[in-house]
């Protein structure tokens, strides 16, 4: 695994190691949305990884899907997430704020406004959410305008200049796991006939003129963009062009010259190597489930430039040091993956 510790430029920053902490909701947030001392603490104590992306942080009243989840339009947010921060910083580490609207991916029982979410097209996605009375069938939403189109493009751009403002090395842009951008990008969740869906182009619209939202209010070295083609959570069907649709999309996002290009990857290894070709900034990648004696396998054959973890990382707080010494791993508590103070959180034992 020795290329993993070596050091690589992502946008306008050194990585000391080739790791990086794959974004994890942790509702660890307080009741409006402003990261708490405990949440400084948590990354502050990962910052032995090369690049932290933290959490999804909702960019809206609207975004917001799930309870205690960070937000990054308020004063009090930035004044909350400055301290996350500066602990990572001080720490040695860097950090990237994940920018995530969850669209259809809410109830109204969790947001601030308890309104009806909004979405490509007033399409359920089947599937329930958690709220503070259980599990509930997440309702229909409301199909988004295109003027509203236009103001939640710019919820993300006031939320990216928001993070650097609270001294983020730069944001993410979620458009994974099939929340807002994954459901404009895909055939079932997205009916419309205007210029936002349709064809390829359209169903790719929003993902880009986001994009280039974000990098004219920040720049594109403090820009990332996360993606999961072919995945199926929350409800979503992207349809059997998807791929062609990513070849075209990750094709226009390249010339933006993005920061990086994050892939959450299902095991399509040609399709891998056609991003890496499609690809000239660094390509970050995570495969769920991966065998810890695999994970430097694509840093190795050239696929990727950085790995991201996710459960390995939350569990042991110097997984860095544990896997260049060989040491054990500790196990995650499956019980406070997403809920409660710093049991399962920031309790994880260091081997020192």
């Amino acid at each position: 695994m020795s290329r993993l510790f070596e050091k690589v430029r992502i946008g306008n920053i050194d990585l000391k190691n080739r790791i990086g902490m794959a974004p994890m909701t942790r509702s660890r947030a307080l009741p409006d949305g402003t990261p708490s001392d405990l949440v400084a603490e948590y990354y502050g104590q990962r910052a032995s990884v090369g690049l932290i992306i933290s959490e999804g942080t909702q960019p809206s009243d609207d975004g917001q899907g799930y309870t205690n989840t960070p937000g990054i339009y308020t004063e009090n947010h930035i004044k909350g997430w400055k301290k996350v921060t500066s602990k990572v910083h001080s720490e040695g580490g860097h950090i990237f704020v994940q920018l995530m609207h969850v669209g259809r991916v809410s109830h109204p029982d969790n947001t601030p406004h308890h309104r009806q979410a909004v979405a490509p097209s007033a399409i359920a996605p089947g599937v329930e959410i958690f709220t503070a009375e259980g599990m509930k069938e997440i309702p229909t939403p409301r199909e988004l305008s295109e003027l509203e189109i236009k103001d939640v493009i710019n919820e993300f751009r006031l939320a990216a200049r928001s993070a650097i403002e609270a001294g983020a090395d730069g944001v993410e842009i979620h458009g994974a796991n099939g929340y807002l951008i994954q459901q404009f990008l895909s055939e079932n969740s997205n009916h419309r006939q205007d210029a936002y869906g349709g064809t390829i182009e359209g169903r790719s619209r929003f993902a880009i003129e986001v994009a280039k939202a974000v990098v004219d209010e920040i720049g594109a070295e403090r820009t990332g963009i996360r993606f999961s083609p072919q995945g199926t959570l929350q409800g979503i069907d992207e349809g059997e062009n998807s791929l062609e649709m990513y070849r075209y999309l990750i094709s226009e996002l390249n010339k933006l010259n993005l920061a990086y290009l994050h892939l959450m990857h299902f095991g399509n290894e040609q399709f891998l190597k056609d991003v890496r070709q499609l690809w000239d900034q660094s390509l970050l990648v995570n495969r769920p489930g991966r065998p810890l004696d695999q994970l430097s396998s694509d840093v190795d054959n050239n696929l990727a430039d950085v790995v991201t973890v996710g459960t390995w990382v939350l569990a042991n707080p110097d997984f860095v040091e544990r896997i260049q010494s060989g040491a054990p791993l500790n196990e995650p508590d499956k019980n406070t993956l997403y809920a409660g103070g710093k049991e399962g959180y920031t309790d994880y034992p260091f081997l020192k």
